[in-house]
Protein backbone atom coordinates (compact mmCIF):
# COMPACT_ATOMS: atom_id res chain seq x y z
CA UNK A 1 0.00 0.00 0.00
CA UNK A 2 1.13 3.29 -0.67
CA UNK A 3 -0.61 6.56 0.48
CA UNK A 4 0.12 10.56 0.82
CA UNK A 5 -0.90 11.84 4.05
CA UNK A 6 -1.55 15.71 4.58
CA UNK A 7 -2.19 17.34 7.98
CA UNK A 8 -2.82 20.43 9.93
CA UNK A 9 -4.09 22.10 12.95
CA UNK A 10 -4.64 25.26 14.41
CA UNK A 11 -6.16 26.91 17.65
CA UNK A 12 -8.27 29.63 15.87
CA UNK A 13 -9.07 32.78 17.92
CA UNK A 14 -8.43 30.79 21.21
CA UNK A 15 -6.18 30.60 23.49
CA UNK A 16 -5.76 26.77 23.68
CA UNK A 17 -5.83 23.69 20.65
CA UNK A 18 -8.05 20.95 22.44
CA UNK A 19 -7.50 19.04 19.19
CA UNK A 20 -5.11 16.63 18.96
CA UNK A 21 -4.20 14.19 15.68
CA UNK A 22 -1.83 12.00 14.60
CA UNK A 23 -0.92 8.79 12.06
CA UNK A 24 1.31 5.82 11.82
CA UNK A 25 2.66 4.49 8.19
CA UNK A 26 4.58 1.53 9.45
CA UNK A 27 6.92 -0.89 7.24
CA UNK A 28 6.77 -3.78 6.26
CA UNK A 29 5.47 -6.65 7.33
CA UNK A 30 3.32 -4.29 10.01
CA UNK A 31 1.65 -2.75 7.68
CA UNK A 32 0.41 -5.70 5.48
CA UNK A 33 -0.41 -7.12 9.12
CA UNK A 34 -1.76 -3.93 10.39
CA UNK A 35 -2.22 -1.43 8.02
CA UNK A 36 -1.77 2.50 8.27
CA UNK A 37 -4.13 4.24 10.63
CA UNK A 38 -5.15 8.48 10.94
CA UNK A 39 -6.91 9.39 14.00
CA UNK A 40 -7.84 13.10 15.25
CA UNK A 41 -9.74 13.87 18.89
CA UNK A 42 -11.34 17.06 19.76
CA UNK A 43 -11.71 18.27 23.18
CA UNK A 44 -14.87 20.06 24.30
CA UNK A 45 -15.04 24.01 24.92
CA UNK A 46 -16.23 23.36 28.43
CA UNK A 47 -13.36 21.49 30.25
CA UNK A 48 -10.31 22.53 31.26
CA UNK A 49 -8.30 19.19 30.60
CA UNK A 50 -10.21 18.21 27.53
CA UNK A 51 -7.14 18.32 25.63
CA UNK A 52 -5.19 15.94 27.81
CA UNK A 53 -7.88 13.54 26.72
CA UNK A 54 -7.69 14.21 22.67
CA UNK A 55 -4.05 13.20 23.43
CA UNK A 56 -4.38 10.35 25.69
CA UNK A 57 -6.83 8.99 23.02
CA UNK A 58 -4.58 9.66 19.66
CA UNK A 59 -1.77 8.52 21.14
CA UNK A 60 -2.70 5.21 23.07
CA UNK A 61 -4.28 4.20 19.99
CA UNK A 62 -1.75 4.49 17.68
CA UNK A 63 0.32 3.23 20.03
CA UNK A 64 -1.54 0.20 21.33
CA UNK A 65 -3.58 -0.73 17.99
CA UNK A 66 -0.29 -2.19 16.61
CA UNK A 67 0.19 -4.33 19.80
CA UNK A 68 -2.36 -6.08 19.53
CA UNK A 69 -3.12 -9.54 17.81
CA UNK A 70 -2.51 -9.92 14.27
CA UNK A 71 -4.96 -12.77 14.29
CA UNK A 72 -7.58 -9.75 14.97
CA UNK A 73 -9.31 -7.80 12.54
CA UNK A 74 -9.53 -4.32 12.86
CA UNK A 75 -12.78 -4.36 14.25
CA UNK A 76 -12.08 -6.07 17.22
CA UNK A 77 -8.41 -5.05 17.33
CA UNK A 78 -9.50 -1.31 17.53
CA UNK A 79 -12.37 -1.56 19.70
CA UNK A 80 -10.67 -3.13 22.31
CA UNK A 81 -8.23 -0.41 22.61
CA UNK A 82 -10.69 2.21 22.09
CA UNK A 83 -12.82 0.90 24.85
CA UNK A 84 -9.60 0.42 27.22
CA UNK A 85 -8.78 4.38 26.39
CA UNK A 86 -12.40 4.94 27.29
CA UNK A 87 -12.40 3.41 30.32
CA UNK A 88 -9.06 5.50 31.49
CA UNK A 89 -10.28 8.70 30.43
CA UNK A 90 -13.68 7.74 32.57
CA UNK A 91 -11.92 7.21 35.63
CA UNK A 92 -9.91 10.33 35.20
CA UNK A 93 -12.86 11.80 35.01
CA UNK A 94 -14.50 10.54 37.94
CA UNK A 95 -11.38 11.66 39.81
CA UNK A 96 -11.82 15.20 39.11
CA UNK A 97 -14.28 18.12 38.48
CA UNK A 98 -16.06 15.68 35.51
CA UNK A 99 -17.33 13.38 38.78
CA UNK A 100 -20.64 15.79 39.21
CA UNK A 101 -20.18 17.86 35.39
CA UNK A 102 -19.24 15.60 32.40
CA UNK A 103 -18.97 18.92 30.80
CA UNK A 104 -15.41 18.99 32.72
CA UNK A 105 -13.88 15.70 32.44
CA UNK A 106 -11.86 14.02 30.48
CA UNK A 107 -13.86 14.11 27.43
CA UNK A 108 -13.08 13.76 23.69
CA UNK A 109 -14.36 12.74 20.47
CA UNK A 110 -12.54 10.60 18.44
CA UNK A 111 -12.40 9.28 14.28
CA UNK A 112 -10.06 7.14 12.80
CA UNK A 113 -9.29 5.90 9.70
CA UNK A 114 -7.51 2.40 8.87
CA UNK A 115 -6.46 1.61 5.84
CA UNK A 116 -5.63 -2.44 5.74
CA UNK A 117 -5.13 -4.36 2.38
CA UNK A 118 -7.49 -3.39 -0.41
CA UNK A 119 -9.87 -1.86 2.60
CA UNK A 120 -10.71 1.06 4.41
CA UNK A 121 -11.67 0.93 8.11
CA UNK A 122 -13.79 3.82 9.97
CA UNK A 123 -13.73 4.43 13.88
CA UNK A 124 -16.35 7.06 15.10
CA UNK A 125 -17.57 8.23 17.85
CA UNK A 126 -18.19 12.15 18.64
CA UNK A 127 -19.13 15.12 16.07
CA UNK A 128 -15.84 15.29 13.97
CA UNK A 129 -16.35 13.80 10.77
CA UNK A 130 -15.03 11.82 8.33
CA UNK A 131 -15.35 12.22 4.55
CA UNK A 132 -14.74 10.63 0.62
CA UNK A 133 -14.21 12.89 -1.57
CA UNK A 134 -16.11 12.97 -5.27
CA UNK A 135 -16.01 15.23 -7.75
CA UNK A 136 -18.87 17.88 -6.53
CA UNK A 137 -19.30 16.26 -3.78
CA UNK A 138 -18.07 15.24 -0.11
CA UNK A 139 -19.64 11.84 1.13
CA UNK A 140 -19.96 11.95 4.88
CA UNK A 141 -18.72 8.37 5.83
CA UNK A 142 -19.21 9.39 9.65
CA UNK A 143 -22.54 9.95 11.50
CA UNK A 144 -22.85 13.29 13.89
CA UNK A 145 -23.79 12.19 17.55
CA UNK A 146 -25.89 15.05 18.44
CA UNK A 147 -29.01 15.23 20.48
CA UNK A 148 -31.40 17.75 20.08
CA UNK A 149 -32.41 19.67 22.45
CA UNK A 150 -35.15 22.00 20.77
CA UNK A 151 -35.21 25.21 19.96
CA UNK A 152 -32.33 24.43 17.06
CA UNK A 153 -30.37 23.64 20.00
CA UNK A 154 -27.74 20.16 20.22
CA UNK A 155 -25.82 18.71 22.05
CA UNK A 156 -22.74 15.74 21.94
CA UNK A 157 -24.18 12.73 22.42
CA UNK A 158 -22.05 10.16 22.21
CA UNK A 159 -18.11 10.78 23.13
CA UNK A 160 -15.68 9.03 24.84
CA UNK A 161 -14.61 9.50 28.58
CA UNK A 162 -18.20 10.29 29.49
CA UNK A 163 -19.04 7.00 30.76
CA UNK A 164 -17.55 3.63 32.08
CA UNK A 165 -18.83 2.14 28.23
CA UNK A 166 -19.21 3.51 24.65
CA UNK A 167 -20.63 2.43 21.41
CA UNK A 168 -17.81 3.26 19.13
CA UNK A 169 -19.15 3.16 15.34
CA UNK A 170 -17.73 0.92 12.44
CA UNK A 171 -17.84 1.09 8.25
CA UNK A 172 -15.76 -0.97 6.50
CA UNK A 173 -14.99 -0.52 2.65
CA UNK A 174 -13.47 -1.81 -0.27
CA UNK A 175 -11.33 0.98 -1.82
CA UNK A 176 -9.18 2.25 -5.05
CA UNK A 177 -6.76 3.67 -5.95
CA UNK A 178 -6.57 7.82 -6.52
CA UNK A 179 -9.68 7.95 -3.63
CA UNK A 180 -9.01 11.13 -1.56
CA UNK A 181 -10.38 11.04 2.59
CA UNK A 182 -10.74 13.95 4.39
CA UNK A 183 -11.07 13.52 8.72
CA UNK A 184 -12.05 17.29 10.06
CA UNK A 185 -12.81 18.26 13.86
CA UNK A 186 -16.21 20.42 13.98
CA UNK A 187 -14.36 24.09 14.23
CA UNK A 188 -13.21 23.05 10.06
CA UNK A 189 -15.86 20.78 7.97
CA UNK A 190 -18.60 23.32 8.56
CA UNK A 191 -16.58 25.84 6.29
CA UNK A 192 -15.52 23.75 3.34
CA UNK A 193 -16.93 21.70 0.55
CA UNK A 194 -15.86 19.61 -2.76
CA UNK A 195 -14.77 22.91 -4.74
CA UNK A 196 -12.43 24.03 -1.81
CA UNK A 197 -10.89 20.48 -1.59
CA UNK A 198 -10.04 20.19 -5.03
CA UNK A 199 -8.65 23.81 -5.27
CA UNK A 200 -6.19 23.28 -2.30
CA UNK A 201 -5.04 19.61 -3.47
CA UNK A 202 -4.55 21.53 -7.37
CA UNK A 203 -2.40 24.17 -5.54
CA UNK A 204 -0.60 21.24 -3.96
CA UNK A 205 -0.52 17.84 -5.66
CA UNK A 206 2.87 16.73 -3.59
CA UNK A 207 2.20 18.09 -0.55
CA UNK A 208 -0.80 17.18 1.23
CA UNK A 209 0.40 18.77 4.26
CA UNK A 210 0.11 22.63 2.29
CA UNK A 211 -3.19 21.30 1.11
CA UNK A 212 -4.49 21.00 4.48
CA UNK A 213 -2.91 23.75 5.84
CA UNK A 214 -4.19 25.69 2.62
CA UNK A 215 -8.23 24.11 3.77
CA UNK A 216 -7.65 24.95 7.75
CA UNK A 217 -7.09 28.52 6.98
CA UNK A 218 -9.71 28.88 4.24
CA UNK A 219 -12.10 27.61 7.38
CA UNK A 220 -11.06 30.10 9.95
CA UNK A 221 -11.29 33.11 7.01
CA UNK A 222 -14.71 31.79 6.60
CA UNK A 223 -16.23 32.49 10.28
CA UNK A 224 -14.79 29.13 12.45
CA UNK A 225 -14.32 30.69 15.88
CA UNK A 226 -12.90 26.93 17.32
CA UNK A 227 -10.02 24.89 16.90
CA UNK A 228 -9.21 23.24 13.09
CA UNK A 229 -7.85 20.50 12.74
CA UNK A 230 -7.45 18.61 9.41
CA UNK A 231 -6.62 15.34 7.58
CA UNK A 232 -6.05 14.25 3.74
CA UNK A 233 -5.15 11.12 2.49
CA UNK A 234 -4.64 9.80 -0.91
CA UNK A 235 -4.46 6.29 -1.87
CA UNK A 236 -1.75 6.09 -4.46
CA UNK A 237 -1.32 2.59 -4.76
CA UNK A 238 -3.21 -0.74 -3.18
CA UNK A 239 -1.25 -4.05 -2.90
CA UNK A 240 -2.18 -6.66 -4.59
CA UNK A 241 -5.13 -9.11 -4.33
CA UNK A 242 -3.70 -12.24 -1.83
CA UNK A 243 -5.48 -15.21 -0.51
CA UNK A 244 -4.04 -13.78 2.81
CA UNK A 245 -0.21 -12.52 3.96
CA UNK A 246 1.46 -15.91 4.73
CA UNK A 247 3.26 -15.76 1.01
CA UNK A 248 5.52 -13.16 3.22
CA UNK A 249 6.78 -16.14 5.45
CA UNK A 250 7.69 -18.19 2.57
CA UNK A 251 9.66 -15.63 1.40
CA UNK A 252 13.52 -16.33 1.22
CA UNK A 253 13.10 -19.98 2.34
CA UNK A 254 14.37 -22.60 0.74
CA UNK A 255 12.90 -25.65 -0.84
CA UNK A 256 13.99 -28.68 1.85
CA UNK A 257 16.41 -31.64 0.11
CA UNK A 258 15.38 -35.49 0.60
CA UNK A 259 15.92 -36.51 4.10
CA UNK A 260 16.66 -39.53 5.50
CA UNK A 261 17.19 -41.19 9.66
CA UNK A 262 20.17 -39.53 10.86
CA UNK A 263 20.46 -36.17 8.66
CA UNK A 264 21.09 -32.85 9.95
CA UNK A 265 18.30 -30.72 9.51
CA UNK A 266 18.20 -27.02 10.62
CA UNK A 267 19.41 -28.03 13.72
CA UNK A 268 18.17 -30.85 14.66
CA UNK A 269 18.78 -34.52 13.65
CA UNK A 270 15.76 -36.75 12.01
CA UNK A 271 15.05 -39.66 13.90
CA UNK A 272 12.63 -41.33 11.88
CA UNK A 273 9.34 -41.03 9.69
CA UNK A 274 6.36 -40.36 11.66
CA UNK A 275 3.87 -40.09 8.92
CA UNK A 276 3.67 -39.15 4.89
CA UNK A 277 0.64 -37.89 3.43
CA UNK A 278 -0.86 -35.75 0.18
CA UNK A 279 -0.08 -32.63 2.19
CA UNK A 280 3.14 -32.85 4.70
CA UNK A 281 6.26 -35.41 5.62
CA UNK A 282 6.53 -35.82 9.14
CA UNK A 283 9.37 -36.40 11.13
CA UNK A 284 10.76 -37.40 14.85
CA UNK A 285 13.80 -35.17 15.36
CA UNK A 286 16.10 -34.51 18.34
CA UNK A 287 17.35 -30.20 18.57
CA UNK A 288 20.56 -30.86 18.58
CA UNK A 289 20.57 -27.54 21.18
CA UNK A 290 18.10 -28.20 24.00
CA UNK A 291 18.13 -32.19 23.45
CA UNK A 292 14.74 -32.10 23.08
CA UNK A 293 12.10 -34.52 20.96
CA UNK A 294 10.93 -32.70 17.99
CA UNK A 295 8.11 -33.19 15.30
CA UNK A 296 9.70 -31.58 11.91
CA UNK A 297 7.01 -31.30 9.36
CA UNK A 298 8.19 -30.56 5.47
CA UNK A 299 5.78 -29.88 1.80
CA UNK A 300 4.75 -32.46 -0.04
CA UNK A 301 6.70 -32.64 -3.39
CA UNK A 302 3.31 -32.42 -5.31
CA UNK A 303 2.76 -28.90 -3.24
CA UNK A 304 5.94 -27.34 -4.51
CA UNK A 305 4.16 -25.21 -7.32
CA UNK A 306 0.72 -24.88 -5.27
CA UNK A 307 0.27 -21.63 -3.79
CA UNK A 308 -2.47 -21.75 -2.13
CA UNK A 309 -1.78 -25.30 -0.27
CA UNK A 310 1.83 -24.04 0.62
CA UNK A 311 0.15 -20.49 2.45
CA UNK A 312 -1.91 -23.15 4.41
CA UNK A 313 1.20 -24.91 5.05
CA UNK A 314 3.24 -22.27 6.60
CA UNK A 315 -0.47 -21.17 8.67
CA UNK A 316 0.27 -24.46 10.72
CA UNK A 317 3.16 -22.80 12.29
CA UNK A 318 1.84 -19.23 12.51
CA UNK A 319 -0.96 -20.27 14.37
CA UNK A 320 0.63 -22.44 17.11
CA UNK A 321 2.89 -19.06 17.59
CA UNK A 322 0.42 -17.22 18.38
CA UNK A 323 -1.74 -19.62 20.47
CA UNK A 324 -1.22 -19.90 24.10
CA UNK A 325 -3.11 -23.42 25.87
CA UNK A 326 -1.58 -26.72 27.25
CA UNK A 327 -4.43 -27.91 24.84
CA UNK A 328 -3.15 -26.48 21.54
CA UNK A 329 0.29 -28.15 20.13
CA UNK A 330 3.26 -25.31 20.79
CA UNK A 331 5.66 -24.27 17.64
CA UNK A 332 9.63 -25.03 19.33
CA UNK A 333 10.98 -22.57 20.88
CA UNK A 334 14.60 -23.67 19.02
CA UNK A 335 16.14 -19.63 18.47
CA UNK A 336 17.26 -20.64 15.16
CA UNK A 337 16.53 -18.40 12.10
CA UNK A 338 14.85 -20.99 9.76
CA UNK A 339 16.26 -21.66 6.16
CA UNK A 340 14.02 -23.80 4.79
CA UNK A 341 10.06 -24.41 3.95
CA UNK A 342 9.16 -26.43 7.29
CA UNK A 343 7.38 -26.75 10.45
CA UNK A 344 9.14 -27.73 13.86
CA UNK A 345 6.88 -28.23 16.93
CA UNK A 346 6.61 -30.13 20.07
CA UNK A 347 6.23 -33.70 19.96
CA UNK A 348 3.23 -35.08 21.84
CA UNK A 349 4.00 -38.39 22.52
CA UNK A 350 0.70 -40.40 22.48
CA UNK A 351 -1.81 -41.88 20.12
CA UNK A 352 -4.33 -39.97 18.06
CA UNK A 353 -7.95 -39.70 19.28
CA UNK A 354 -8.93 -42.30 16.83
CA UNK A 355 -6.37 -44.80 17.83
CA UNK A 356 -8.19 -44.21 21.26
CA UNK A 357 -11.59 -45.05 20.23
CA UNK A 358 -9.90 -48.16 18.80
CA UNK A 359 -8.65 -49.39 21.94
CA UNK A 360 -11.80 -48.10 23.64
CA UNK A 361 -14.62 -49.07 21.95
CA UNK A 362 -17.10 -48.28 24.62
CA UNK A 363 -16.03 -46.09 26.53
CA UNK A 364 -17.19 -44.81 29.66
CA UNK A 365 -19.29 -41.41 29.86
CA UNK A 366 -16.97 -39.53 32.50
CA UNK A 367 -13.69 -40.69 29.97
CA UNK A 368 -15.11 -39.08 27.05
CA UNK A 369 -16.37 -35.38 29.20
CA UNK A 370 -13.05 -35.75 29.99
CA UNK A 371 -11.79 -35.20 26.51
CA UNK A 372 -14.69 -33.56 25.65
CA UNK A 373 -13.81 -30.84 27.99
CA UNK A 374 -10.15 -30.67 27.13
CA UNK A 375 -11.21 -30.72 23.41
CA UNK A 376 -13.39 -27.12 24.27
CA UNK A 377 -10.98 -25.32 25.82
CA UNK A 378 -8.33 -25.83 22.97
CA UNK A 379 -11.04 -24.73 20.81
CA UNK A 380 -12.05 -21.69 23.00
CA UNK A 381 -8.34 -20.66 22.70
CA UNK A 382 -8.49 -20.37 18.47
CA UNK A 383 -12.02 -18.49 19.60
CA UNK A 384 -10.49 -15.97 21.85
CA UNK A 385 -7.78 -14.94 18.96
CA UNK A 386 -10.73 -14.52 16.47
CA UNK A 387 -9.60 -18.04 14.54
CA UNK A 388 -11.59 -21.09 13.41
CA UNK A 389 -9.67 -24.33 13.76
CA UNK A 390 -12.08 -26.26 11.10
CA UNK A 391 -10.60 -29.24 10.94
CA UNK A 392 -11.78 -31.05 13.99
CA UNK A 393 -11.60 -35.05 13.50
CA UNK A 394 -9.83 -38.14 15.65
CA UNK A 395 -6.72 -37.62 13.07
CA UNK A 396 -5.76 -34.42 14.53
CA UNK A 397 -5.97 -35.46 18.29
CA UNK A 398 -3.36 -36.47 20.39
CA UNK A 399 -3.67 -37.86 23.80
CA UNK A 400 -0.60 -37.98 25.90
CA UNK A 401 0.64 -40.57 28.39
CA UNK A 402 -0.40 -38.28 31.38
CA UNK A 403 -3.74 -38.09 29.46
CA UNK A 404 -3.73 -34.42 28.50
CA UNK A 405 -5.49 -33.69 25.37
CA UNK A 406 -4.20 -31.69 22.41
CA UNK A 407 -4.97 -30.41 19.47
CA UNK A 408 -2.90 -29.90 16.20
CA UNK A 409 -2.79 -29.72 12.21
CA UNK A 410 -3.82 -26.07 11.81
CA UNK A 411 -3.53 -25.55 7.76
CA UNK A 412 -6.98 -25.09 7.73
CA UNK A 413 -7.89 -22.50 9.80
CA UNK A 414 -9.98 -19.70 9.50
CA UNK A 415 -7.83 -16.77 10.88
CA UNK A 416 -10.14 -13.65 10.45
CA UNK A 417 -7.16 -10.90 10.56
CA UNK A 418 -5.64 -12.54 7.84
CA UNK A 419 -8.50 -12.96 5.53
CA UNK A 420 -10.04 -9.44 6.05
CA UNK A 421 -10.51 -7.89 3.26
CA UNK A 422 -9.55 -11.00 0.59
CA UNK A 423 -11.93 -13.18 -1.17
CA UNK A 424 -11.56 -15.39 1.97
CA UNK A 425 -12.61 -12.91 4.57
CA UNK A 426 -15.64 -15.34 5.64
CA UNK A 427 -14.87 -18.80 6.61
CA UNK A 428 -16.87 -20.52 3.71
CA UNK A 429 -14.70 -23.19 2.33
CA UNK A 430 -14.72 -26.63 3.28
CA UNK A 431 -11.28 -27.38 4.09
CA UNK A 432 -11.34 -30.03 6.54
CA UNK A 433 -12.66 -33.85 6.64
CA UNK A 434 -16.50 -33.66 5.03
CA UNK A 435 -17.61 -36.11 7.31
CA UNK A 436 -17.13 -33.77 10.12
CA UNK A 437 -18.02 -30.78 9.41
CA UNK A 438 -20.62 -29.00 9.81
CA UNK A 439 -23.98 -28.46 7.55
CA UNK A 440 -23.55 -24.95 7.29
CA UNK A 441 -20.64 -24.83 5.58
CA UNK A 442 -22.02 -27.07 2.71
CA UNK A 443 -25.21 -24.82 2.54
CA UNK A 444 -22.59 -21.49 1.66
CA UNK A 445 -23.16 -19.90 5.48
CA UNK A 446 -20.23 -19.99 6.57
CA UNK A 447 -18.62 -21.10 9.74
CA UNK A 448 -18.66 -19.81 13.51
CA UNK A 449 -17.70 -21.23 17.07
CA UNK A 450 -21.02 -23.17 16.98
CA UNK A 451 -20.30 -24.94 14.04
CA UNK A 452 -16.82 -25.87 15.97
CA UNK A 453 -19.28 -27.10 18.77
CA UNK A 454 -21.16 -29.31 16.09
CA UNK A 455 -17.97 -30.88 15.30
CA UNK A 456 -16.72 -31.35 18.82
CA UNK A 457 -20.41 -32.90 19.75
CA UNK A 458 -20.11 -35.35 16.51
CA UNK A 459 -16.32 -36.29 18.34
CA UNK A 460 -18.11 -37.06 21.81
CA UNK A 461 -21.46 -38.81 19.67
CA UNK A 462 -18.44 -40.92 17.59
CA UNK A 463 -16.20 -41.47 20.70
CA UNK A 464 -19.34 -42.91 22.83
CA UNK A 465 -20.85 -44.90 19.83
CA UNK A 466 -18.39 -45.83 16.91
CA UNK A 467 -20.34 -43.98 14.68
CA UNK A 468 -21.87 -40.69 13.11
CA UNK A 469 -24.76 -39.64 14.39
CA UNK A 470 -25.88 -38.36 10.55
CA UNK A 471 -23.77 -40.89 8.65
CA UNK A 472 -22.36 -38.97 5.78
CA UNK A 473 -25.84 -37.55 5.23
CA UNK A 474 -24.10 -34.24 5.86
CA UNK A 475 -21.62 -34.55 3.18
CA UNK A 476 -24.94 -34.21 0.83
CA UNK A 477 -26.34 -31.04 2.08
CA UNK A 478 -26.21 -28.19 -1.13
CA UNK A 479 -28.83 -26.00 0.31
CA UNK A 480 -30.93 -24.62 3.45
CA UNK A 481 -33.81 -27.04 2.18
CA UNK A 482 -31.60 -29.64 2.51
CA UNK A 483 -31.09 -29.70 6.41
CA UNK A 484 -34.95 -30.19 6.96
CA UNK A 485 -33.70 -34.12 5.53
CA UNK A 486 -30.93 -34.88 7.98
CA UNK A 487 -32.15 -37.76 10.25
CA UNK A 488 -30.86 -38.18 13.23
CA UNK A 489 -29.71 -41.70 14.60
CA UNK A 490 -30.44 -41.31 18.53
CA UNK A 491 -27.58 -42.35 20.72
CA UNK A 492 -29.31 -45.15 22.73
CA UNK A 493 -29.29 -47.18 19.56
CA UNK A 494 -25.75 -47.77 19.69
CA UNK A 495 -25.49 -47.13 23.55
CA UNK A 496 -29.19 -48.41 25.77
CA UNK A 497 -26.77 -47.92 28.61
CA UNK A 498 -26.51 -44.37 28.98
CA UNK A 499 -29.18 -41.93 30.51
CA UNK A 500 -31.81 -40.96 27.90
CA UNK A 501 -30.58 -36.88 29.03
CA UNK A 502 -27.06 -37.80 27.49
CA UNK A 503 -28.62 -38.07 23.58
CA UNK A 504 -30.96 -35.04 24.46
CA UNK A 505 -27.49 -33.08 25.00
CA UNK A 506 -26.11 -34.39 21.63
CA UNK A 507 -29.00 -33.91 19.52
CA UNK A 508 -28.90 -30.27 20.81
CA UNK A 509 -25.37 -29.59 19.96
CA UNK A 510 -25.55 -31.69 16.78
CA UNK A 511 -28.90 -29.89 15.37
CA UNK A 512 -28.67 -29.15 11.51
CA UNK A 513 -29.86 -25.33 12.83
CA UNK A 514 -26.55 -23.20 14.45
CA UNK A 515 -29.20 -21.18 16.58
CA UNK A 516 -31.16 -24.42 17.93
CA UNK A 517 -27.29 -25.72 19.21
CA UNK A 518 -25.82 -24.48 22.77
CA UNK A 519 -25.24 -20.78 22.97
CA UNK A 520 -21.28 -21.80 23.53
CA UNK A 521 -18.73 -24.45 24.21
CA UNK A 522 -18.94 -23.84 27.89
CA UNK A 523 -22.45 -24.07 28.08
CA UNK A 524 -22.30 -27.75 25.81
CA UNK A 525 -19.56 -29.27 28.37
CA UNK A 526 -21.50 -27.91 31.43
CA UNK A 527 -24.88 -29.85 30.03
CA UNK A 528 -22.73 -32.83 29.74
CA UNK A 529 -21.81 -33.05 33.35
CA UNK A 530 -24.82 -31.48 34.86
CA UNK A 531 -28.00 -31.78 32.12
CA UNK A 532 -30.41 -28.83 31.87
CA UNK A 533 -34.30 -29.45 33.06
CA UNK A 534 -35.04 -29.42 28.99
CA UNK A 535 -32.74 -32.91 28.98
CA UNK A 536 -33.53 -34.28 32.11
CA UNK A 537 -37.17 -34.48 30.98
CA UNK A 538 -35.84 -36.57 28.52
CA UNK A 539 -37.81 -40.16 28.68
CA UNK A 540 -36.95 -43.66 27.01
CA UNK A 541 -37.03 -43.26 23.25
CA UNK A 542 -40.05 -44.87 21.09
CA UNK A 543 -39.66 -47.89 19.81
CA UNK A 544 -39.20 -46.16 16.07
CA UNK A 545 -36.14 -44.76 17.69
CA UNK A 546 -34.82 -47.44 19.76
CA UNK A 547 -35.13 -50.50 16.94
CA UNK A 548 -36.71 -49.05 13.92
CA UNK A 549 -36.69 -52.40 11.95
CA UNK A 550 -38.44 -53.93 14.95
CA UNK A 551 -40.77 -51.24 15.49
CA UNK A 552 -41.92 -51.71 11.33
CA UNK A 553 -42.02 -55.31 11.13
CA UNK A 554 -44.47 -55.43 14.12
CA UNK A 555 -46.91 -52.63 12.51
CA UNK A 556 -46.47 -55.07 9.45
CA UNK A 557 -47.20 -57.92 11.56
CA UNK A 558 -50.38 -55.88 13.35
CA UNK A 559 -51.57 -54.62 9.54
CA UNK A 560 -51.80 -57.82 8.43
CA UNK A 561 -53.66 -59.18 11.19
CA UNK A 562 -56.06 -56.48 10.58
CA UNK A 563 -56.61 -56.91 7.20
CA UNK A 564 -57.65 -61.02 7.92
CA UNK A 565 -59.77 -59.44 10.33
CA UNK A 566 -61.56 -57.61 8.08
CA UNK A 567 -61.49 -59.64 4.94
CA UNK A 568 -63.17 -62.31 7.42
CA UNK A 569 -65.87 -60.00 8.42
CA UNK A 570 -66.53 -59.67 4.63
CA UNK A 571 -66.72 -63.24 4.02
CA UNK A 572 -69.54 -63.68 6.76
CA UNK A 573 -71.74 -61.15 5.51
CA UNK A 574 -71.61 -62.29 2.12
Amino acid sequence: MQISLGQHSDAGPKPLNQDFHGAALPAEPLRTAKGVVLALADGIGSSPVSQLASAAAVRSFLDDYYATSEAWPVRRAAQRVLQATNSWLHAQTQRGDGRFDKNRGHVCTFSALVFKGREAHLLHVGDARVYRLHAHALEQLSDDHRVHLGGGQTALGRALGTSATVEIDHRAWATEPGEVYLLATDGAWPWLDAAAVHAALAAHPQDLDAAAATLVRLALTRGSDDNCTLQLVRIDALPAPQPHQLHQARDGLAWPPALAPGADFEGCTLVRELQASARSQVWLAVDRASGAQVVVKLPALSLREDTAALDRFVLDDWVARRLDSPHVVRAAATGRPRQHLCVVQQFIDGPTLAQWMTDHPQPTLDAVRGIVAQLAKALQAFHRKEMLHQDLRPENVLIDRQGTVVLVDFGATHVAGLAEGTAEAGATAVLGSLQYTAPEYFTGEGGSPKAELWSLALLAYQMLSGALPYGLQVTQVRSARDLHKLVYTPLRQHRPDLPAWVDAVLRQALHPQPARRHEALSAFVHDLHQPAPQHLRATRLALVERDPLRFWRTLAIVLGLVVMVLAGLLVNRS
